[in-house]
């Protein structure tokens, strides 16, 4: 996801309260199999009419379960259900404000599928507004956990599923969701019926429709990757012509991180709180992309998250680097393989000071478990900026070779799967055949980096230059500090508070500049 000031408001997250074991998963009794999503929308109002078949299995035995659904609220917007049922036997059920309560349940490994049909008018999650053309569309916007405003769902990113999506909707629309398209068939009434399946299991906040009047373009193949492309007719050219970057990008990501996960590399201009948003296999970006100057990099970081965040995804919300902080550096990477290194160190420097701005106003570690209820504050400079300079001080640590090595095994081991922050650690270390505990201890789990205060002089009669390093900050880091003297590159392990360095030079230098190429997050006075 790119932030954006287009952030509208707080959400209220639901945690579904199963069992009292806090250790256990986000919704412990099920694992939800697949999807079946058939939602119809209209022209004439903003209710839409929805059947979910969920198919599922028991993680635990249980007599009952929940589903996450928002029910309709004081506003009248929200949903309700009409009826649930299994094999067409009708199966009881409650809701509260933000559940669906199904009074039946099974054994363990049992698997079942229950059809949900719900109506209602969406009060978040599936967006139906005017573009900036006037122009009606339906654009789902659901994360972090804002899938149940329009969808039963396990809404959490530790359960993922495949699923279809069957929209009915005016034939003047064009129809956009993950996976393939299956199948587009004209019904009475002017209606049509579009139905996309994506065969790899997602994460509910990625799950979504677009519906507008798209003009489709299909610029080619990235090594065999199908692109395509939707943009609003009043910009078809200009949209056309900036969303193909992405035949540039796809090979770069292919080629150094693994296979593209997903059916197309589809991108659509939408209307989105964010700037842009990953949702697999069908980017949503801002709409006035198509003619933004920064387009190529936002493009280069959701495209990033179809690898990170979408096929290898987090376990829980405070693992975000490893979706965000991902795709913030493999962006990096990509501009510095077209436009060279120079790129990447004004990247890497102007990233830098965004994380020691941020610390100044918020203390927390990369990885923060303090956040507990409301996720879009973890959108900010330590997910982002912090955890992308993590793995640049990591590739510099271990090196090209085996830290791209290292990206590419841990997406081959978590694609389609889940994964926390050791798992990562685990995959490099076993990778680079090095301890790496106190690299990953320190910058993602302690808050805060290393402030040094640097004094030096020149002793004529020793003919050496005299340096103490000085860590000034509350926490001690464990580091390699380059440094340069008019032009000269030097290296020092930094471990203790003060460390104090006698460097033989014949005369005394003009200059001395501490991390010169830009590879460490400190500051320095």
């Amino acid at each position: 996801m790119h932030r954006s000031s287009r952030l509208l408001f707080t959400m209220i997250i639901v945690i579904v309260a199963i069992s009292s074991a806090s250790a256990q998963a986000y919704n412990p009794v099920i694992d939800v199999r697949h999807y079946d999503f058939s939602v119809a929308l209209n022209d004439d109002n903003n209710s839409i009419r929805g059947t979910a078949i969920v198919t599922l299995s028991f993680s635990q035995p249980a007599a009952q379960f929940a589903l996450d659904l928002a029910a309709k609220n004081a506003a009248g917007k929200g949903m309700t259900v009409l009826s649930v049922s299994e094999d067409r036997r009708p199966v009881a059920f409650t809701q509260d404000s933000t559940h669906l309560i199904l009074q039946t349940g099974g054994s363990l490994g049992s698997q079942h599928s229950y059809t949900i049909r719900y109506e209602g008018i969406p009060a978040d999650g599936l967006i139906i507004s005017n573009n900036k053309f006037g122009k009606r569309g339906f654009f789902g916007d659901n994360w972090p956990n804002r899938a149940h405003n329009w969808l039963p769902c396990v809404d959490h990113p530790s359960d993922k599923a495949t699923l279809d999506f069957r929209i009915t909707a005016p034939d003047h629309y064009k129809v956009v969701a993950n996976g393939a398209l299956q199948e587009e068939k004209d019904l009475p009434n002017h209606f049509r019926l579009t139905h996309w399946k994506e065969s790899v299991p997602l994460a509910p906040k990625i799950m979504v429709i677009g519906v507008a009047d798209f003009a489709v373009d299909h610029p080619g193949d990235a090594m065999g990757v199908p692109v395509w492309n939707y943009v609003f007719q009043e910009n078809k050219e200009v949209g056309f012509r900036s969303y193909a970057v992405a035949l540039q990008i796809l090979p770069f990501y292919i080629t150094h991180i693994g296979p593209y996960p997903f059916e197309k590399e589809g991108n659509v201009q939408s209307k989105t709180r964010f700037g842009g948003l990953e949702n697999a296999s069908a980017i949503f970006y801002f709409e006035n992309s198509v003619s933004s100057p920064g387009v190529e990099s936002l493009m280069a970081h959701e495209i990033a998250h179809q690898w990170f965040g979408d096929a290898a995804t987090e376990t829980q919300w405070q693992h975000l680097w490893l979706s965000e902080g991902f795709a913030t550096y493999m962006t990096h990477c990509y501009l510095e393989n077209k436009y060279g290194a120079d790129t990447l160190r004004k990247g890497m420097k102007t990233d830098r000071a965004k994380v020691i701005a941020f610390e100044k106003h918020r203390l927390t570690p990369v990885v923060d478990s303090s956040i507990k209820d409301d996720y879009m504050e973890l959108l900010n400079p330590n997910s982002y900026e912090k955890g992308g300079w993590v793995l640049h001080m990591l590739r510099r640590r271990i090196g090209d070779d085996l830290f791209w090595k290292g990206i590419s095994t841990y997406y081959k081991t978590y694609r389609d799967k889940n994964a926390a922050s050791a798992d990562f650690e685990k995959v490099i270390e076993t990778v680079s055949g090095q301890d790496l505990s106190t690299f990953f201890a320190q910058w993602l789990f302690t808050p805060g980096h290393p402030h040094i205060h640097i004094d030096w002089k020149y002793d004529s009669d020793k003919k050496a230059l005299i340096i103490d390093f000085t860590q000034t900050q509350e926490h001690l880091f464990d580091f390699p500090l380059e440094y340069a003297t008019d032009g000269v590159l030097h290296s020092i392990d930094i471990h203790d508070k003060t460390t104090h360095v006698e460097l033989p030079l014949s005369e005394k230098p003009a200059h001395l500049v501490p991390d010169p190429n830009v590879n460490l997050l400190a500051s320095f006075e």
